[in-house]
């Protein structure tokens, strides 16, 4: 999904993610979140070199057992996965520098 795609309300299970092959991310936030929309253009320009990457964005909330499950407090919260484990994790990125050097921990 790219990253100008809105965030999904239907969330994968557990069970799906840690099963994922390769390399993704999980961008939990929603669109209403001012954090989550000033990194839109940051996680748009670090994606940009990786086009073919599993991006799925999560409409994430008290109650959603996903975001739950992966601790996550705060928006947006970027989760960089590597064969279904966690790899890397950025919280409010501040710079599109600082998602390509996660991204790097992922692809090649």
């Amino acid at each position: 999904m790219p990253p100008d795609q809105p965030y999904s309300e239907t969330e994968p299970a557990r069970a799906e993610v840690d099963a994922l092959p390769g390399a993704a991310v999980l961008e939990f936030g929603n669109a209403w979140c001012g954090h989550c929309r000033r990194a839109e253009p940051l996680i748009a320009e670090a994606f940009a070199a990786h086009p073919g990457l599993r991006h799925v964005k999560i409409a994430d909330a008290s109650g959603k057992r996903l975001g739950r499950s992966f601790g996550v407090k705060l928006w947006p919260t970027l989760v960089f996965l590597k064969d279904g484990k966690e790899a890397a994790r950025l919280v409010r990125p501040g710079s599109a520098a600082e998602i390509a050097a996660a991204l790097a921990t992922i692809v090649g």
